[in-house]
């Protein structure tokens, strides 16, 4: 029971955002997980840093992505891609595709996803429009 209050007390107070030293772009999309709990639980476990590939990990980094984070609300997840102002995300999407294990990956992460079979990454996460800020 311990662990579910640690993660209760950090929903509460607010997650640390990195400081990168230079403006970023930050994308956001979400994409259904299938409504099995069962598979959710594990799903969440796959992406633990105990047991997400690091081959994975590494690709996103190396096509210029400077952070990238996932959250979950039922089957639902929000995932927040933080960027150079410069980084183009078709391009790096594509490079990404074709780095060690990635495909891979996919065809794995597929199994807990709403999506079709096949679905490449950028076709199972969607853009999300931002509708509301602080307006400065």
């Amino acid at each position: 029971m311990k662990a579910k209050y640690e993660t209760i007390t950090l929903m509460e107070k607010g997650y640390p955002v990195k400081y990168f030293g230079q403006p970023v772009r930050r994308f956001c999309q979400t994409l259904d997980l299938k409504d099995d709990p069962e598979l959710i639980e594990r799903y969440k476990r796959v992406h633990s840093k105990e047991e997400s590939w690091p081959e994975i990990r590494a690709g996103i980094r190396e096509v210029g992505i400077l952070e990238m984070e996932i959250y979950i609300l039922g089957n639902r997840l929000f995932m927040i891609v933080e960027t150079p102002l410069d980084f183009d995300w078709d391009s790096a999407m594509a490079r990404l595709a074709t780095l060690p294990r990635q495909q891979e990956w996919e065809d794995f992460v597929a199994l807990f996803q709403a999506s079709k079979p096949g679905a490449s990454s950028a076709e199972k996460w969607q853009m999300m429009e931002r509708m509301f800020y602080l307006y400065d």
